[in-house]
């Protein structure tokens, strides 16, 4: 193969990187434009997050999980109390999908467990010890985060194994 071709492919390769991070970004954004309650937007922004992992692989779904935090303040989805607990929330979902893309390739169950619970332990650590912020707000960044990457992984498992299964997309790892 030549470098032209090499090149080529690699363009290619990048264009569908892009896009498919883009596409992603935007249906995340739109779930938390919606809203919708907590119990539903949390799960559907983490399914899109181990969606991300699979389809965009490991930096796209970091790319997303940094973003939606910042926008989520902006738009004042999250409550302004929250503020501080941005950076963290933004590190849970760039751990929840590094943890994810390393693993689910052996085995998707444990590996959204693990960067569930992962996650959940980021920002439960942050409210106890690092960021000040109410009660209530320190209760809904931790158990809470946990149920709802744990359904946001489960709805990702079988939404990602149909758009296999029916062959309307490859995993990132196959492209």
């Amino acid at each position: 193969m030549d470098s032209t071709s090499i090149n080529s492919i690699q363009t290619k390769r990048n264009i569908l990187f892009i896009t498919r991070t883009a596409i992603l970004m935007a249906l995340t954004l739109v779930i938390q434009m919606m809203g919708m309650p907590q119990y539903a937007t949390g799960p559907l922004v983490n399914t899109m997050l181990y969606l991300a992992g699979v389809f965009v692989g490991i930096w796209g779904g970091v790319a997303i999980g940094l973003v939606t935090p910042v926008i989520a303040l902006w738009r004042g989805i999250l409550p302004a109390p929250l503020g501080p607990m941005v950076p963290f929330i933004a590190l849970g979902n760039a751990v929840l999908v590094i943890i994810y893309g390393l693993i689910e390739k052996r085995n998707k169950y444990i590996a959204v467990v693990l960067a569930s619970v992962i996650k959940y332990l980021v920002l439960a650590t942050a409210v106890r010890f690092i960021v000040s912020v109410p009660p209530k707000i320190a209760q809904m960044m931790q158990v809470p985060q946990l149920v709802t990457a744990l359904a946001g992984g489960a709805i990702a498992i079988i939404l990602s194994e149909i758009l296999v299964r029916r062959r309307l997309i490859k995993p990132w790892h196959e492209t």
